[in-house]
């Protein structure tokens, strides 16, 4: 987990432009796409294509920790989206404006939109944009949570093309996510992204989202978190059940925040490749 974070949070100067580069270990990656634009800067996401026959599928990564998603060079991603390219799944390593400067509603608009661009371009990456997956850990679980939960079809009277497009999600898997912002919205100096408004924190809490529409929803927690709770997962997993989602929560026993031992590491890897080859690839 330590270098995956490493991986999610790596700033470097070397910037692509929008071209396929082919990868060592198989597939290629497309870096740096544009999907919109603020304050002077460009909002991106990096899509891997598989080597392998492609599936149609796609699923979306949350470069989220803490809420700071920060640029790193793609070949630093690939052998992380490598068990799903392996799978024929194409992979998208979405970042969003980050913490401190930006706050988690504007994180959570950020993702949101994009994926609406990716539904409005799935074509162009070869991905069927009704079996669209989405996952992340801690911060990106929690984004991960409020994209299945708050999928629309889009505006039609939009002036943006984008934001016409769907933000529909048809399989979530979340990693220890924070699904109840209303009691640590503030001040906080360790996470900077929770000082908003009060008034917006139901917005931005998944378990008051919940309603019988939602995707199928893998939830996955260590029993001795002391970051974020286990009863955050056990507490919307419920939620599900009372709304008939389709549901499941895998508990690691003695599992902090972030997964350490190699046992954990494999299983909940095999969890979430399971859960999205049931859930996207089977009609």
């Amino acid at each position: 987990m330590k270098n995956l974070i490493r991986a999610m949070t790596l700033a470097c100067l070397v910037a692509f432009i929008g071209v396929s580069v082919y990868a060592e270990n198989g597939g290629s990656v497309i870096p740096d796409v544009v999907y919109g634009h603020k304050d002077g800067m460009a909002l991106t996401f990096d899509v891997f294509k598989p080597s392998v026959k492609a599936n149609g599928a796609g699923i979306m990564f949350m470069v989220s920790g803490g809420w700071v998603s920060q640029w790193g060079p793609p070949e630093r991603m690939m052998p992380f989206a490598k068990p799903l390219l392996d799978k024929g799944f194409t992979v998208f390593t979405v970042r969003h404006g980050s913490s401190p400067k930006y706050k988690v509603p504007e994180c959570f608009a950020d993702v949101k939109r994009a994926t609406r661009f990716i539904h409005l371009h799935a074509k162009d990456y070869g991905v069927n944009p009704e079996k669209l997956g989405v996952f992340g850990y801690s911060a990106g679980g929690h984004l991960s949570l409020m994209l299945g939960t708050t999928g629309d079809k889009g505006d039609p009277a939009a002036t943006d093309e984008v934001l016409k497009a769907s933000s529909e999600i048809a399989a979530v898997v979340a990693f220890f996510p924070p699904v109840d912002l209303r009691a640590i919205t503030g001040p906080n100096d360790r996470f900077p992204a929770l000082d908003f408004d009060k008034a917006l924190a139901d917005s931005v809490s998944p378990l008051l989202q919940v309603s019988p529409d939602d995707p199928p929803t893998l939830l996955m927690h260590g029993s001795v978190d002391d970051l974020v709770p286990v009863a955050a997962s056990t507490t919307i997993n419920e939620e599900f059940k009372k709304q008939n989602v389709v549901t499941d929560i895998i508990i690691f026993d003695g599992e902090g925040h972030g997964f350490k031992t190699p046992e954990a590491r494999e299983k909940s890897a095999t969890a979430l490749t399971e859960w999205f080859e049931k859930h996207l690839l089977t009609d």
